[in-house]
């Protein structure tokens, strides 16, 4: 499993672990029934808090990526994709949205906008 903590992010360490799990589920990179590292190691591997780990894996827990078994550890939980997507998918209208109305504030015309669109996505 790969976590990158940025320290320049505005986002908290836990949802950076969060967001980063969520999205190696939905791209398969984590595999349904995979087990994950423990808090302890997670933590030690990252150079973080025991408690900012545990934090993530309770989200990602009530959220339904994963599942917790007392004495065995951390798993991907079955998941429906398409639902996973769907959410996903919402994210992206809203935040798309967020940015039609940023533009019409300062009056970006559509075609600047798409411009830049374009260039962002295909930024790797």
């Amino acid at each position: 499993m790969d976590i990158v903590i940025s320290n320049q992010s505005d986002l908290p360490i836990y949802q950076q672990i969060v967001d980063q799990i969520k999205n190696q589920i939905m791209s398969g990179s984590l595999a349904e029934g995979e087990s994950l590292p423990s808090i302890r190691a997670l933590a030690s591997g990252l150079q973080i808090s025991s408690i900012t780990t545990k934090r993530a894996y309770e989200e990602l827990e009530r959220e339904g990526y994963i599942v917790s078994q007392v004495g065995r550890g951390s798993f991907v939980n079955a998941q429906n994709k398409e639902l996973l997507r769907e959410k996903r998918i919402k994210i992206v209208e809203e935040k798309l949205a967020e940015a039609i109305d940023a533009s019409r504030i300062i009056e970006m015309p559509k075609s600047e906008l798409m411009q830049l669109f374009d260039i962002l996505y295909e930024e790797e």
